[in-house]
């Protein structure tokens, strides 16, 4: 197994790894709409969360020559699944013509007010 941490993203803040390499998979750890700089929340929306959460899952994507185009399932965490609609359109136009599986879950809270965090399976080349 390898483990992946990427500069460009903020230090995680437990025990773990931005990512995981073992066998053919990179399993990513639950991202959210961290600023890579800051490390704050950013986003006042859920639309505005899920576009920086998906472009830190595609800076950890890219430590190891990934693209979205390599996951193939991700879990998303929302905190409201009454904003589906919005969290949907931003995926979609992320995702383009690719479909991984996908699990979408409504929970109680997330870390520091945020709205979403996406954790994803992407297979290595």
């Amino acid at each position: 197994m390898k483990l992946i941490v990427s500069p460009k993203l903020p230090e995680v803040v437990g025990p773990y790894s931005h990512a995981a390499a073992a066998g053919p998979f990179l399993f990513v750890s639950g991202m959210g709409p961290f600023d890579p700089k800051t490390g704050e929340v950013v986003g006042a929306t859920m639309a505005e969360q899920t576009k920086q959460t998906l472009e830190n899952l595609q800076t950890v994507l890219a430590e190891v020559g990934l693209t979205l185009k390599d996951v193939v399932k991700t879990t998303c965490y929302v905190s409201d699944l009454n904003l589906f609609g919005e969290f949907n359109s931003v995926y979609a136009k992320f995702m383009g013509d690719h479909r991984p599986a996908r699990a979408t879950v409504q929970v109680a809270k997330l870390f520091n007010g945020m709205f979403i965090e996406v954790e994803s399976v992407a297979l290595l080349k």
